[in-house]
């Protein structure tokens, strides 16, 4: 029978395949749950709500994807920078030290477009029982929060969660939500 891997070539490929996983580990964002909790009330969504905290680390190049948070989540950067790109097209900068509050009318991704490592810790407040995170597999800008956002060919912009006919298709979504 013949040997397909010598030993002479096992080592080489022992190496290559160990370093082909190492360099896809590496660059894999990482999330740890730190707490998790559940309050019979909370103000900020009116009702019984889920409490989480995490702490979320990035290599550089690395990105969220694009997602909303139902509910509120703070963040705080700890380490490198954040870049939060929103799907209507705003973009913001964030360092170590600073902190932030994402709305869950934000669709969003973050980025690590620096050299080192990004960490970052959040606390997110939702209603008890709603997901965490809602996914997407692009930007989507939306959905309109007041009816001056519908002016001016502004309801062009939106196609979250509908895009809209006119400006007056635009408001009526703000004024029932339908």
């Amino acid at each position: 029978m013949k040997r397909f891997i010598s030993n002479r070539n096992f080592a080489p490929a022992l190496v290559f395949f160990a370093t082909a996983l190492l360099a896809v580990t590496a660059y894999a964002l990482t999330t740890t749950r730190l707490a998790t909790g559940t309050m019979a009330f909370s103000e900020l969504v009116n009702g019984p709500a889920d409490i989480g905290m995490s702490k979320t680390v990035m290599a550089p190049g690395e990105n969220t994807g694009w997602h909303f948070h139902p509910g509120m989540l703070h963040v705080i950067v700890t380490r490198g920078t954040l870049t939060l790109e929103s799907g209507c097209g705003g973009v913001e900068t964030f360092t170590a030290g600073q902190a932030f509050t994402e709305h869950s009318t934000n669709i969003h991704r973050g980025v690590n477009y620096g050299p080192e490592d990004l960490e970052f810790y959040t606390t997110g407040i939702r209603p008890a029982g709603a997901p965490g995170r809602v996914s997407f597999d692009g930007p989507r800008c939306g959905p309109p929060t007041n009816k001056d956002q519908c002016k001016n060919g502004g309801w062009t912009t939106f196609n979250y969660p509908t895009s809209f006919v006119n400006e007056g298709d635009c408001v009526s979504f703000v004024e029932t939500g339908k």
